[in-house]
C-alpha cells in the first residue's frame, strides 16, 4: 500500500520500521519540526525524522496541517492510507478524508479508557492491571474513532512507564502490519460511551513525592513518572529522582529512611516503600545498591 506515515517520538520509530520491513511504499514521513535541544540549543531532528532520513524516505515537518498549501501537498501523494502514531499535531477533517482508506491511529491504551496525550503514564499511575494497543480509524474527535484491532497486555507491579512504553511500541508495530494485511476483513467496533477516561498531559508539578500518602499511591507515582519527568524528593537539600519502587513490608514514619544490606526503605503514610532505582542531579540512574555506594543517606526524605 502507498502509506503516509505521521509520527514524532521514539515510540513511533519501530512502527515506521515495521511498515518498511513489510514492503509498504512509504511515500512520505511527516514529523514535528526540529526543536532546539541540548546545551547549545541547536535544532535537533525528531527521532522519526532522523530514522526516516536514514532509511532514505522523504520527510516533511510542517508546523500545521490546517493550511491549503500543506493539504494540497499531502493530497498530491495519492496515498492509500495514513498511519498515525504519536504525531502531536491535530489532523483537520480535510486531511482525514484524503487517503483512500482513511487514517489509522495506533493508540497505547484499551479505548475508551485513557483517550488523550499520556495513556501509558496514566494507566500506571491509576494502578491499572492491564493496558494495550488499539488500532483505530481516525475521526475528528479525540481518540473517539471505531477500533479495528485491539490487544491487551498486563502491567507488572513494578513496571515503569519507560519499560511499558517500549513493549507497547513493539506491539503497535506488529499490530499495524497485521491490520493492513487484512484491512478488508476487519470489522470496526464503535467505542462504548461507558468507561471513558482522559489521559491529560503530565505536569511537572505532579512529580514531587509526598511521603505522607499511601505506599501504593507513592509506588504508582514513582513508576508511572519514570523515566520522565521522574518523581523526585529532597535529600539534605539535594533533589533526587526516584525511578522505580515497590511496596515494602513494615511501618516507618513518613519520609524516614532505613538502609540495610544495599536496600533502601522509606516510610509512607501507611507503611513503607522500597526504592529500587534512583538518580542524582547530573548523574546516571543507578540500582539502589550501586547508588548507596559513596552516598551518605540523610535521616529523612522531604
Amino acid at each position: 500500500m502507498k502509506v503516509v506515515f505521521m509520527g514524532t517520538p521514539d515510540f513511533s520509530v519501530p512502527v515506521l520500521e515495521a511498515l518498511v520491513d513489510a514492503g509498504h511504499d512509504v511515500v512520505a514521513v511527516y514529523s514535528q519540526p526540529p526543536r532546539p535541544a541540548g546545551r547549545g540549543k541547536k535544532d535537533r531532528l525528531s527521532p522519526v525524522q532522523a530514522r526516516a532520513e536514514e532509511l532514505g524516505l522523504p520527510t516533511r515537518h510542517p508546523v500545521s496541517l490546517k493550511g491549503a498549501h500543506e493539504q494540497a501537498e499531502l493530497a498530491a501523494l495519492g496515498a492509500d492510507i495514513a498511519v498515525v502514531v504519536a504525531y502531536g499535531l491535530i489532523l483537520p477533517q480535510e486531511v482525514l478524508d484524503q487517503p483512500k482508506r482513511g487514517c489509522l491511529n495506533i493508540h497505547a491504551s484499551l479505548l475508551p479508557r485513557w483517550r488523550g496525550a499520556a495513556p501509558i503514564h496514566r494507566a500506571i499511575m491509576a494502578g491499572d492491571i492491564e493496558t494495550g494497543i488499539c488500532i483505530m480509524q481516525m475521526e475528528a474527535g479525540l481518540d473517539t474513532g471505531p477500533v479495528l484491532l485491539r490487544e491487551a497486555t498486563p502491567i507488572g507491579p513494578t513496571e515503569t512507564t519507560g519499560v511499558l512504553h517500549d513493549r507497547l511500541s513493539a506491539m503497535g508495530a506488529r499490530m499495524i502490519v497485521e491490520a493492513l494485511s487484512k484491512l478488508d476483513d476487519l470489522a470496526p467496533e464503535t467505542q462504548s460511551e461507558d468507561g471513558v477516561t482522559y489521559a491529560s498531559k503530565i505536569d511537572k508539578a505532579e512529580a514531587r513525592i509526598d511521603w505522607t500518602r499511601s505506599s501504593v499511591e507513592i509506588v504508582r507515582q514513582i513508576n508511572g513518572l519514570s523515566p520522565f519527568p521522574g518523581a523526585w524528593t529532597e535529600a539534605s537539600g539535594e533533589r533526587v529522582k526516584v525511578l522505580q519502587a515497590s511496596v515494602a513490608s513494615g511501618d516507618l514514619p513518613a519520609g524516614s529512611l532505613h538502609v540495610s544490606d544495599g536496600k533502601l526503605v522509606v516510610g509512607s503514610g501507611d507503611g513503607a516503600v522500597s526504592i529500587l532505582t534512583l538518580q542524582r542531579a547530573g548523574k546516571k540512574a543507578a540500582d539502589v545498591a550501586v547508588f548507596l555506594q559513596g552516598w551518605t543517606p540523610p535521616e529523612t526524605f522531604s
